[in-house]
Parts: C-alpha cells; sequence; structure tokens
C-alpha cells in the first residue's frame, strides 16, 4: 500500500494588502490550506479574486502581509530575497500565458536559462535543455526562436524551461489563455503528465473548462478561499462547474 505524500505546501492565514491607511487594498485575507506532493490544484476565481496574489506567495514573487507561508517544512515567506530567489530556482518552476521567452535566444537557449543562474557548466545544461525539449516533443525546433515557433510550440518550450531543473513544484498562470482550444487542451495534458511523473503542479486559471483538468479545486472569490475539495469524477468533460460545496473558514 502506497504511503500518505508528504506535505509540500501549507499556508496558515496567509494574507496580502496593498497600499496603506484609509486606501489600503485588502487583496488575500487570511488563506489556509496545505499542497501535498503530486497533488494537481486549481485555484480559480474571477479577475480581482486574489488568486493571482496567492499564486505570487506561494511561486515566492511576493511577500505577505500576514501569516505563514511553508514549503517542505521551512517558513520561506521571511525569507530575504536572495534565498527566495535561490529557492524559486531550485525548487519552483514557472509557466506564464505570455510564455516570456527571449526573443533573441532560441528554444535550446531559452530552456538553458535556469541552468546558467545555477551555475551549470555549458555541456552539462546544454544536455538537460535537449532532454526537456525532446520530452516535450521539440527535438527538431531547439534552434528555432520564438518568432518562429507557434503559440503552442512556445508554450512548450516554456514548460520545459520550467522543468530542466527538476523542480517539485510547477505554477501555471492561465498556461492555455493565449491559445486555440486544441492548443490548450493538448498544453494541459501536459501538465497532466507532469503530474502524473511526480511532481506538484498549481494552476491558476478563471476558466471552469481549464480547472476541471486538475484533481482538486481550490476557489476564490473577495481574497477568501470559498471552497476546497476534490473534483467530481467525470467533470473534466465540462464546460462549467457546480456552485461551491462548502464555505471553508
Amino acid at each position: 500500500m502506497r504511503g500518505a505524500r508528504e506535505i509540500l505546501i501549507e499556508a496558515r492565514g496567509l494574507t496580502k494588502r496593498y497600499g496603506a491607511g484609509g486606501g489600503a487594498v485588502t487583496a488575500l485575507d487570511g488563506a489556509s490550506f496545505t499542497v501535498r506532493e503530486g497533488e494537481f490544484v486549481a485555484i480559480m476565481g474571477p479577475s480581482g479574486s486574489g488568486k493571482s496574489s496567492l499564486m505570487n506567495l506561494i511561486g515566492l514573487l511576493d511577500s505577505p502581509s500576514g501569516g505563514a507561508l511553508h514549503l517542505k517544512g521551512r517558513d520561506v515567506a521571511k525569507l530575504s530575497p536572495s534565498a527566495q530567489a535561490e529557492i524559486r530556482n531550485r525548487h519552483i518552476g514557472f509557466i506564464f500565458q505570455a510564455y516570456h521567452l527571449m526573443a533573441r535566444r532560441s528554444a535550446l537557449g531559452n530552456v538553458e536559462l535556469p541552468l546558467i543562474y545555477r551555475g551549470i557548466r555549458r555541456k552539462e545544461r546544454l544536455r538537460l535543455a535537449e532532454e526537456a525539449l525532446a520530452g516535450m516533443g521539440l527535438t527538431g525546433r531547439a534552434n528555432a526562436y520564438p518568432a518562429e515557433m507557434s503559440g503552442g510550440e512556445q508554450q512548450r518550450v516554456a514548460i520545459a524551461r520550467a522543468l530542466v531543473s527538476d523542480p517539485e513544484l510547477i505554477v501555471a498562470d492561465e498556461p492555455t489563455g493565449a491559445l486555440d482550444t486544441t492548443t490548450g487542451d493538448q498544453i494541459l495534458k501536459l501538465l497532466q503528465e507532469v503530474c502524473a511523473a511526480g511532481r506538484t503542479v498549481i494552476l491558476v486559471t478563471h476558466d471552469p473548462a481549464v480547472a476541471a483538468k486538475a484533481k482538486r479545486l481550490i476557489r476564490v472569490h473577495d481574497g477568501r478561499i470559498i471552497e476546497d475539495g476534490p473534483l467530481p469524477s467525470g467533470l473534466a468533460s465540462l464546460s462549467t462547474l457546480p456552485a461551491p460545496r462548502r464555505e471553508v473558514a
């Protein structure tokens, strides 16, 4: 019998406020949850709900105004910016809607970037980057530049870049938002395969059909988590999600 997976992320009472005094805006208000290794979690909410603020905290792209955030048992919210950057580089891979590829670097050059920051020798990082591209079905496109690629190819390059450092956590922010439905479904299938291989995937989206590809749904509204639970089986074929089942304290 397979043992219980370890907790990778633990958030307790996370808050995020912007501004000060009477003009302060609360983007996130007391979010608490855990994510275990190997989970595929969708964080869903409309624009302005707080889901992007939550993603930025999970990915150590921002610091909370209050509460605690632990990654692999370590309180990472209070670390110095340089220490957080080191954790991002070694343990977290990012996939964005806009791809964020460097126009003057080839697919191979874009994928090797995280390894350059880690100080990996050129021969080794090129080998690893080539393997990552091959895993995305892009062996023949290693020398192509972003302007020469389709949107789906660019997003697969971005996924290869996110995976090349072998991170435990993949954070995907609206990864199919700029793609057509067929190509978007291919990208979501790749993320499911990434999760099946043992990585934890957190997918941030406003789209119910995209969220339905995950195994668990965290729904955010007005800065608060209003639902956290498994998605019903068979829901992946639906374009809408049911109303929230419960309020989460």
